[in-house]
């Protein structure tokens, strides 16, 4: 008789999509400085520096949600997140979109195993479905998700609980939560994810994702199905 447990058996990945799934190659910090500018930030100045260290900071965070902290007003929080949602568009359609090495062929291998997959993102669902037309992922995975869908963003637990709830997944334990942010990792380790994996393709380092609960550190997403499949 088997040891395992049938309900830690992962059955459902929740992915992040910019710098673990999809190559951002500066594209979040090129559109941030559109919309700073926007609103009368000048670029090079003290304020700018100070909030591009945040921007930084708080990779993977709902863009909303940063915007909210950086100028501690709704309106001009709204004005600078279409700003930036207009600035990463414009990047996208010119063509600075493309999926990271591998990460296509891991989703495939993913749902081969008999595993739900969720893509997740920090942007809206405008700019989420704007990444997956220039990638021609809109049937890649099972379900995308952004924090609109949820309630809250990244680091809350939301996003992955919603797509435990989407996806009819049976327990916490079943899910794997893998992203390149320490926020990835704090959502995943809120929402008792028996797996939270960060992958060094993104925003921050090993020592950052592991302080923030990752269970495992890969090079890359394309680590990722062989070490379920081992597991």
């Amino acid at each position: 008789m088997s040891s395992e447990n049938p309900t830690d058996k992962i059955t459902l990945v929740v992915l992040d999509m910019a710098g673990t799934t999809v190559a951002d190659d500066g594209l979040v910090e090129q559109a941030f400085q559109a919309a700073a500018g926007e609103l009368g930030v000048v670029a090079g100045s003290e304020q700018h520096q100070e909030m591009l260290a945040h921007v930084r900071a708080t990779m993977g965070e709902s863009k909303i949600s940063v915007f909210r902290h950086l100028f501690g007003d709704e309106e001009k929080a709204q004005q600078a997140n279409l700003a930036f949602e207009r600035a990463y568009h414009d990047l996208v359609d010119a063509g600075h979109c493309a999926a990271l090495p591998g990460a296509a062929e891991a989703i495939a291998e993913l749902r081969a195993q008999g595993r739900k997959v969720v893509l997740t993102t920090g942007f809206s669902r405008a700019t989420q479905d704007r990444i997956l037309a220039a990638l021609g992922w809109q049937e890649i995975a099972d379900l995308t998700l952004c924090p609109a869908d949820a309630g809250r963003g990244r680091p809350y637990p939301d996003l992955a609980l919603t797509a435990l709830l989407r996806t009819a997944t049976d327990s916490v334990r079943q899910i794997a939560v893998v992203g390149d942010t320490g926020y990835d990792m704090l959502t995943g380790t809120r929402a008792g994810a028996s797996m939270v994996a960060g992958v060094l393709t993104g925003a921050h380092d090993a020592e950052r994702l592991t302080a923030d609960g990752a269970t495992h550190v890969l090079k890359s997403i394309a680590e990722l199905p062989a070490l379920l499949a081992d597991r």
